[in-house]
């Protein structure tokens, strides 16, 4: 006895191909709006019944301002994660374009095979009308499930190993690239990383900018540590690095949670900051303007983020056809270096 395998449902992409028309124009046709030419709307028609598309019901939802739902599911299975300052901004931010709406937002943790089932059901059933993804890790099978999704994606960070065409990101490399030029200009030498986890875009951005800015000053780049974004993460990193390097100078450390672990290991181990070692961290999250002593940073718009992303899914269930976001950083002067 065999199971069938459920069907994938046709996209609004597949319609619009076989119609020969843009996806602007499918789905203005699909949800009956004007300005649209009578050989269009009868091409959309006819490709509608030939591929058995179903309209989804949340993107109607947006046309006609009844309630749907969106997804925000982040790749990890850590609750707490949503508790994090940098998720916890970027839920404010999707939250706060969505209030502009009568969608609802539903958050997913879709690490655990149980979680991508859930997901893959939401998506599959159109019980909900896009997703936006976060925090992916290498060959993440979430990246999988995207691509056979039938509904808009958005990828929060570029993911590594697809060529997503909707995304919102930071400019991470750039970001880091500034951090450590500042250390340099302030007479340090002996630079070290903490890295993020080097499994996804971000910490893998944050440690090139970090050796670009070395390798144009002819300094070694070697003094690296792998981190996971965690406050406990840098503050284990930090002393493997002083145990290696203990005339270590600077430690440009690739986000705020980890920096804040790592001046807790400097303070035990009797070291100055400044003054021993200069430390710079990445995000800006609001705790960095509170440590001992307060953290230069470098800033991302982690709000801003959210925000971007929900607008571009919208635009996507629009039937619009957005560009990929890069936006920008900026270092943060304060007094750890």
């Amino acid at each position: 006895m065999t199971t069938d395998t459920p069907r994938r449902q046709p996209t609004l992409d597949e319609v619009a191909e076989r119609a020969g028309v843009s996806r602007s124009a499918a789905s203005r046709v699909i949800n009956n709006a004007p300005h649209v030419s009578r050989a269009k709307r009868e091409a959309v028609r006819r490709a509608v019944d030939d591929l058995g598309y179903v309209p989804n019901a949340t993107a109607r939802a947006l046309a006609t301002k009844q309630a749907g739902s969106v997804v925000l599911a982040i790749s990890g299975d850590d609750p707490a994660m949503f508790a994090d300052p940098f998720f916890a901004e970027v839920v404010v931010g999707v939250n706060a374009v969505l209030e502009e709406t009568d969608l609802e937002l539903m958050l997913s943790l879709a690490t655990s095979t149980r979680g991508q089932a859930r997901l893959e059901q939401l998506l599959r059933t159109h019980q909900a009308g896009g997703v936006m993804l976060m925090s992916l890790h290498g060959d993440d099978p979430l990246a999988a499930l995207a691509q056979q999704a039938s509904v808009p994606v958005v990828f929060g960070g570029r993911p590594l190993n697809i060529e997503a065409r909707y995304y919102v990101d930071a400019d991470n490399r750039g970001g880091a690239r500034l951090a450590t030029e500042h250390l340099i200009a302030s007479g340090r030498r002996k630079i070290a990383t903490i890295t993020g986890r080097i499994d996804e875009g971000a910490g893998i951005a944050r440690l090139q900018g970090f050796q670009d800015a070395l390798a144009v000053a002819g300094l070694d780049n070697s003094l690296v540590e792998p981190g996971d974004f965690s406050e406990d993460g840098g503050g284990t990193a930090m002393g493997r690095l002083l145990d290696r390097a203990p005339d270590l100078e600077a430690v440009f450390i690739a986000s705020d949670q980890m920096a804040i672990g790592a001046l807790r290991t400097l303070a035990r181990a009797g070291r100055t900051v400044p003054g021993d070692v200069a430390i710079i961290g990445f995000n800006d999250i609001p705790a960095a303007r509170h440590t001992t002593p307060p953290l230069t940073t470098v800033n991302q718009p982690i709000e801003a983020l959210g925000r971007e992303m929900a607008r571009m899914l919208l635009s996507l269930m629009s039937g619009k056809e957005p560009s990929p976001l890069i936006l920008p950083t900026r270092l943060i002067h304060r007094d750890s270096a």
